[in-house]
């Protein structure tokens, strides 16, 4: 275990119950590979667990059915929603090869039957609109996020993106593509209180149409 992974928070195996070990195994891989492989930043392994894993796995209540996560990078969110929902299909699109060949090893590695990895931009998914849920954290601002998430997702169906402080603003600065997109129900919950030393912001909204 690399000297500078942070303790396991507590609330670890509150988010992950019976899935902890293969959470764990996951966190330990990303703490010694992630920094070589161009993942993580030098300064992320010391906060892992707090700022990434349970950033990504407080907002596993969201998903249902089948899920995609478009830029999926390290795996944040994807794959550790993919742990911590295996009742949940899961698809992951990131387009950097070293990125997809990362995300490939560790399903592979941690048997999650429930995921495939696609090696492509957002833009050039073409089986259509076949998706419940669509996520992304840590991408793009809301507008230029927008395009090509909300053309994944069946009517009906959700957009469940992790964001920072400054969520409100991009919700402000997006309002052409929400209404392009037909999004309802636009908002921003606050997630994790309580439970997570730092909550994590979530904008949700139903691709209506």
């Amino acid at each position: 275990m690399p000297e500078q992974l942070e303790a396991e928070p507590g609330a670890a195996l509150t988010l992950f119950g019976d899935h902890i070990e293969k959470a764990r195994r996951f966190t330990r891989n990303l703490a010694v590979h992630g920094e070589e492989r161009g993942l993580i930043g030098p300064l992320e392994v010391p906060r892992l667990w707090t700022r990434h894993i349970l950033n990504s796995a407080i907002a596993a209540p969201y998903f249902q059915g089948r899920a995609v996560d478009v830029g999926s990078g390290a795996g944040l969110p994807g794959l550790v929603l993919a742990i911590a929902r295996p009742d949940v299909e899961w698809t992951l699109i990131e387009p950097m090869e070293r990125r997809t060949a990362w995300l490939s090893e560790q399903v592979a590695e941690l048997e999650l039957e429930n995921v495939t990895v696609a090696r492509m931009r957002g833009e050039e998914w073409s089986e259509g609109r076949v998706f419940d849920v669509a996520t992304a954290r840590a991408v793009s601002a809301l507008r230029t996020l927008l395009p090509f998430t909300a053309p994944l997702v069946r009517p009906g169906g959700r957009l469940v993106f992790l964001k920072g402080a400054n969520v409100g603003a991009e919700v402000d600065a997006a309002a052409k593509q929400v209404r392009k997109f037909g999004l309802t129900d636009v908002a921003i919950e606050v997630v994790g209180e309580g439970v997570l030393d730092e909550p994590t912001r979530v904008f949700v909204a139903t691709v209506s149409h």
